[in-house]
């Protein structure tokens, strides 16, 4: 692979394509270099023969922050005030599906993709690891679907990917709540496979399991993939376009606002449902 990335850099050995998450926002977060880069850099794996097998890693002592908001706070601003009518919505829905379409392309790789989760998982970094194949983490390791505290509806994959990996109930308090969760708990609710004592036992797990698939016949393996992710696809499919079509119909509120003032203000949120 010879294409120059910002967001990510991948190493290629044995058949394994190590990407990593690289910024260039702090601790990895997902601005616009990340997002128009995913689906071009996991299109190229898939398309190449060499590589039968993905392992997904965050640089420093993060996994990702998530979304970039200060980053990506000009693709709100259409729909702030009082005039967000049909264009900024639809603007605002296209965004979300071009989002979505870049974490289905992980989800859709036919090369299946092991994750290694160290530190902050939070928000747009769960939406990643959920359209992986196999999750790891270290000991360090912290997960929240924290939409709801910036006033949002997690809508690029968490809520359409994550009743497969975990239980309705353990879903419901992570979305309803925005908590933070810790590795061991991750692991007893089923959305990560193992914990490792540190970011270098994970990624090492990553990659013995990433080498075990790609030992298998290569055609084999994407059949496997492709037979167990038919029952879902449709659910999934059907769960992103609700979730785009209802942000760009309610999103728009005064919370959000407060939401993205709190944040360049460094500042807790004063949220009045409206």
């Amino acid at each position: 692979m010879t294409t120059s990335w910002t967001a990510f850099t991948v190493e290629q050995a044995d058949h394994v394509a190590t990407v990593n998450l690289v910024g260039p926002g702090k601790g990895n977060a997902m601005g616009p270099d990340f997002w128009r880069e995913l689906p071009l850099l996991f299109g190229e794996l898939d398309a190449d023969p060499q590589v039968r097998a993905i392992v997904l890693v965050g640089s420093g002592k993060n996994f990702s922050y998530g979304l970039d908001l200060p980053a990506m706070a000009g693709d709100f601003a259409p729909l702030m005030g009082d005039r967000a009518l049909a264009e900024p919505r639809t603007t605002f829905h296209a965004m979300v599906k071009r989002l979505q379409a870049a974490i289905t392309a992980v989800a859709d790789c036919r090369k299946p993709v092991v994750t290694a989760v160290q530190g902050w998982c939070i928000g747009g970094g769960v939406d990643l690891i959920s359209a992986a194949d196999i999750r790891y983490a270290s000991a360090d390791a912290k997960f929240s679907v924290r939409e709801v505290k910036v006033a949002m509806v997690a809508d690029v994959g968490s809520f359409a990917r994550l009743p497969r990996i975990i239980s309705d109930g353990h879903l419901r308090e992570l979305a309803l709540t925005g908590k933070d969760i810790d590795a061991a708990r991750a692991e007893k609710i089923g959305l990560v496979n193992e914990v490792f004592d540190d970011v270098e036992g994970a990624v090492a797990a990553a990659q013995r399991t990433a080498a075990e698939i790609a030992a298998n016949p290569p055609l084999v393996v994407q059949g496997v993939k492709d037979v167990l992710d038919h029952s879902r696809s449709a659910a999934v499919d059907d769960s992103l376009r609700y979730v785009a079509a209802w942000n760009a119909a309610f999103l728009p509120s005064e919370d959000l606002q407060e939401a993205i003032a709190s944040v360049f203000e460094k500042r807790p949120p004063q949220f009045r449902g409206r």
